[in-house]
């Protein structure tokens, strides 16, 4: 298949909102594709590489050779050239990748130019997610959507998925399942205002510590141990604690599911960036492992000695987990019976340094790679009035709007404002054209795609917490920052100073 015939198919899916017409498009597209090709037009089409990044950035393809008049271009042919340009590296690689690329490019026609362009730097956002790219392999497949979808959950790889589905069918979909030693993808959490509503909504379930550190799965089968992050990265090598503590458990085969976090000596935990910056580490394994340990906190059970768990509620799975792992090792839990107890148990988690807690179902089975209703997450929702200091212009659908706003407090010491980070996050449609509006009519100047504007628009900002940051001048940033609204009845005055923020952190960090 051409890429021509790809770069079309994404163009008109984009310019539908119509859910079922751009599941009909793909559809079609996925029955005309060999067996060779599925992998990658499926790649191609939910704006995903199978290469991941290629070392490529905005300079390099800031100038691209004049098109081609006619279509030539195969599909297969334009993944084996990113192969190379991927697989480019050392003295000169990037002269080298930028020939490779003048190659590319000039045997692509405009439209297959302008996909490519989109495709490499992640910015193909035409419509076709990956909910209805399932849906699109289901009817490609003629194959019950639910089986699809669950195929990829366990799989963790939608590509593979279609290819099998579209090669093998119905039957060739019912045989994947759990595997040891092959990540599937983590269940979610939704977020519930308060722990009483919480319990109302699971009742009979269970309530947990929310650790904030970062999300592990654990295989085991007999001595062979693999550990894995929530986007299923292999990280085994970076924990060799978490290596030998789960091959210490007296088992032959087991999936877990929980979180790895940096305690200090007194059992608080470090703060997130600490963790992570240990978590992330590719070197100097063994020495930071002995300078800064990771403890393992597992709060779910997936696979016991040949059986899947999956599918059973969660009550069962907790009885297996307690079963298979010491306490040492296990999130602190209680069944829930009374909302004052839960209120307790939530203060106590606070006052410990965690992030919240998790209310869980006793009889939802684990979702897998979904944000079920099972599992609900409490925290308490910290807040700022800030001002905005200059927004950027949106990519994807947001294209034509201002959209990642810049945000600010007051330093009321030297005057002016200290930038805290930034958030696109909690914007409606209707707030988006609003500030569009409002900000290009306090515009000062432009850098790039960043509207300065003056500093006289006050927004209320919802945190999790507040982080170390060498990126911005105030040396903190603000985690999972999102708009609540903006706040017309403030003045710049009234936007919380640099100092607030500095004693809210050193009140968060314990």
């Amino acid at each position: 298949m051409l890429l021509q015939e790809v770069a079309t198919t994404s163009a008109h899916v984009a310019s539908t909102s119509k859910r079922l017409v751009k599941i009909e498009m793909l559809a079609g597209m996925l029955g005309r594709l060999d067996a060779d090709e599925i992998e990658v037009g499926v790649g191609f089409l939910t704006g995903t590489l199978r290469q991941g990044t290629i070392g490529v950035g905005y300079a390099t393809l800031s100038e691209v050779a004049s098109p081609a008049a006619k279509a030539t271009l195969s599909l297969l042919e334009t993944d084996r050239m990113l192969t190379v340009v991927g697989a480019t590296s050392g003295p000169g690689s990037q002269a080298e990748r930028g020939r490779l690329l003048d190659d590319l490019f000039g045997r692509a026609t405009e439209p297959e130019q302008q996909f490519l362009i989109r495709l490499i730097f992640g910015d193909l956002r035409q419509g076709a997610s990956e909910g209805i790219m399932v849906e699109a392999i289901a009817r490609a497949a003629e194959a019950p959507t639910a089986l699809v979808r669950r195929a990829a959950l366990f799989r963790g790889d939608l590509r593979v998925v279609a290819r099998v589905a579209l090669t093998g069918g119905r039957e060739a979909l019912e045989e994947i399942g759990l595997e040891v030693l092959r990540p599937l993808l983590p269940m979610l959490a939704q977020t519930a205002d308060t722990v009483a509503s919480a319990i109302e909504a699971l009742l009979p379930a269970a309530i947990e510590w929310k650790i904030d550190g970062a999300r592990i799965q654990a295989h085991r089968r007999r001595d062979v141990v693999r550990i894995f992050t929530r986007n299923l990265a292999d990280i085994t090598e970076r924990l060799p604690e978490v290596v030998a503590a789960v091959r210490s458990l007296a088992v032959d085969s087991i999936v877990l599911d929980g979180e790895v976090v940096a305690l200090r000596a007194d059992g608080r935990p470090h703060p997130f960036q600490v963790t992570m910056s240990r978590f992330g580490s590719r070197v100097n394994t063994e020495e930071m492992h002995r300078e800064l340990p990771l403890t393992p906190f597992f709060f779910d059970c997936l696979h016991l000695d040949g059986e899947d768990l999956t599918d059973l509620p969660g009550s069962e799975r907790m009885v297996a987990l307690e079963g298979a792992v010491p306490a040492s090792l296990r999130v602190p839990r209680e069944m829930v019976g009374d909302g004052e107890a839960a209120d307790s148990f939530f203060r106590n988690a606070l006052l410990l340094g965690h992030e919240g807690v998790m209310i869980k179902s006793l009889t939802a089975p684990y979702d897998a790679g979904r944000r079920g209703s099972g599992w609900l997450k409490v925290k308490p929702v910290h807040t700022l009035d800030l001002v905005v200091l200059a927004v950027e212009w949106g990519s994807g659908r947001r294209r034509g709007w201002l959209s990642n706003l810049h945000l600010g407090a007051r330093d009321s010491q030297a005057g002016g404002f200290v930038m805290l980070g930034k958030t696109f996050k909690g914007l409606t449609d209707q707030m988006l054209q609003w500030q569009t509006e409002r900000f290009l009519e306090l515009e000062t100047h432009r850098e790039g795609h960043v509207v300065f504007v003056r500093p006289e628009q006050v927004v209320e900002v919802a945190f999790d917490g507040i982080q170390t940051s060498s990126r911005y001048p105030g040396g903190m940033a603000l985690r999972f920052a999102r708009v609540r609204g903006y706040r017309e009845d403030k003045n710049i005055e009234e936007v919380d100073t640099i100092d607030a923020v500095r004693a809210m952190f050193r009140q968060m960090a314990g």
